[in-house]
C-alpha cells in the first residue's frame, strides 16, 4: 500500500468532539473523522467549493477529494441516524502557514 499523501489544511477544528445530549455517555458509540475528512466538509459543504478547487486548495488530486468527502459524508450520516458522537482526530495533515 502507498504512503497517504500529506494533506493541507487551513486551521486545526476549535471543537474536537460534539456529542448528542439526549444519550447518557455510558450509552454513547462514536466516530472518528480525521482532519483532513473535517477541511473536506469545510471547504465543499461550508465554503461551497466545487471538488476541483477544494483539492488544489488541500494539495491532493481531485479523485482522492472524493474519496475524502464520500467518507467524512458516510461518517457524519451515521452520527446522526443513529445517534453518535463525533470526534475529530488523526489524518496525515499540515496547516498551510500562509493564507489562500
Amino acid at each position: 500500500m502507498r504512503p497517504k499523501k500529506t494533506r493541507w489544511i487551513k486551521c486545526e477544528p476549535k471543537e474536537r468532539c460534539f456529542r448528542p445530549q439526549c444519550m447518557p455517555l455510558s450509552r454513547l458509540n462514536g466516530i472518528y473523522l480525521t482532519l483532513d475528512e473535517f477541511e473536506a466538509i469545510r471547504l465543499a459543504d461550508f465554503e461551497g467549493l466545487k471538488q476541483e478547487e477544494a483539492s488544489k486548495k488541500m494539495k491532493i488530486s481531485r479523485p482522492t477529494f472524493s474519496r475524502i468527502i464520500t467518507s467524512a459524508h458516510n461518517k457524519i450520516g451515521d452520527a446522526l441516524v443513529n445517534i453518535k458522537a463525533i470526534k475529530i482526530e488523526g489524518g496525515c495533515c499540515n496547516v498551510r502557514k500562509k493564507k489562500e
